[in-house]
């Protein structure tokens, strides 16, 4: 296997397309075409964690931060982030980052997030915007249950817990072929009618280039009519955050102490009690400030996330508690998450790889130590 294939199966588990625009995912450092001797998981790479790819013949580190954030104008090792990237160079390891697009995906951070609080009824806080396109064609009658398989196959036409979702008009389409045309019906110079289908399809748009695929390579005419437009709908299943439901109501003490034991962290910082019990939970891992209006309008007792400032904790109001557990600690399963998924996909596509295959770092990064 080659490090393009494990991007191919890390696209499926997270596509880049979901991505946060000021992040900074995919593969940062390395070559596609290398032959992959092991997969490192890590949260961050670190110099360490390049030296435990190294010993562990791993040439791919999957970190879930970018180790390049913002452009790198020199490599001089005079910051640990240009001694990793020289340190990854000179052993010929390759670095990818999945970050906020796994942050984005249902089954991503903030349900490992849900899954150690044991909350149910999940559903997402801040779902995703511009990520669901319609897509309008033309299609001869007799070709139209082909055409419309075809892309339904790609991925087109799902809807929630629906499939095969597409809505069809009956018309007449008119064209006139050009000298330099070849067309499948009609004569060149002559003004042509067809009996044609309309074909009204949404998909999600990391899947645009296969479903186009699918409709060119299954509709017989030279020149595919088609229009494509970007939907405001929400997409029910993709975006940042989560809220869940405790089996049973805590009280504000016991359900921080629930959070201090389930994440391992050092303190919580939190606002002041509201003397209510908690049963919905709203759960954000990482940096999730820009969410407390949010989980405050979807009727959270607690919105649970990290680094948070000292104004951020006024906006609670008496309205919400709002708990901060830690960047490292919201986040420290993402590596559980992405070994298991990984793990699965390549037992499907390939034997294990050796020597090490999918292996989790053992090194802790988080830079916060508490007193």
């Amino acid at each position: 296997m080659k490090i393009h294939d494990i991007i191919s199966l890390l696209q499926q588990i997270a596509p880049l397309a979901y991505a946060e625009d000021f992040d900074n995912t995919g593969l940062l450092v390395g070559n596609e075409e290398a032959e992959v001797t092991g997969i490192l998981v890590a949260l961050d790479t670190l110099e360490a964690v390049v030296e435990e790819a190294v010993n562990k013949d791993c040439n791919l580190i999957v970190s879930f931060h970018p180790i390049i954030f913002s452009g790198l104008k020199k490599l001089t090792g005079r910051t640990y982030v240009e001694r990793v990237v020289e340190k990854a160079i000179k052993n010929d390891i390759s670095i990818f980052s999945i970050h906020t697009a796994l942050d984005n995906q249902w089954n991503g951070v903030n349900a490992m997030i849900c899954e150690k609080l044991k909350l149910k009824n999940r559903v997402i806080l801040l779902p995703k915007k511009d990520s669901i396109k319609k897509l309008v064609t033309y299609v001869p009658e007799q070709e139209a249950d082909a055409v419309r398989n075809a892309m339904f196959e790609a991925g087109a036409g799902n809807i929630g817990n629906y499939s095969n979702c597409s809505f069809n008009t009956d018309g007449k389409g008119s064209f006139n072929p050009g000298e330099d045309a070849n067309p499948t019906s009609g004569e060149i110079g002559k003004t042509h009618f067809e009996g044609e289908v309309r074909i009204e399809l949404t998909y999600h748009k990391h899947l645009e280039r296969k479903v186009l695929q699918a409709l060119f390579s299954s509709h017989s005419y030279e020149e595919v009519a088609y229009e494509i437009t970007t939907l405001e709908n929400s997409n029910q299943k993709l975006g940042m955050g989560m809220l869940g439901e405790l089996n049973a109501e805590l009280d504000e003490k016991a359900f921080l102490k629930h959070l201090k034991d389930t994440f391992g962290t050092g303190c919580i910082r939190h606002s002041k009690f509201t003397g209510k019990m908690i049963r919905k939970v709203a759960v954000l891992g990482g940096s999730g400030s820009f969410a407390i209006d949010a989980a405050i309008g979807a009727g959270a007792d607690v919105f649970v996330t990290s680094d948070l400032k000292y104004h951020d904790f006024f906006k609670a109001e008496g309205r919400i508690l709002l708990a901060d557990i830690g960047h490292y600690e919201s986040e420290q399963f993402t590596k559980e998450l992405i070994v298991n998924a990984l793990t699965k996909k390549i037992t499907n596509f390939a034997p294990a790889l050796p020597p090490g295959g999918v292996v989790v770092s053992e090194i802790n990064t988080n830079p916060i130590s508490y007193y």
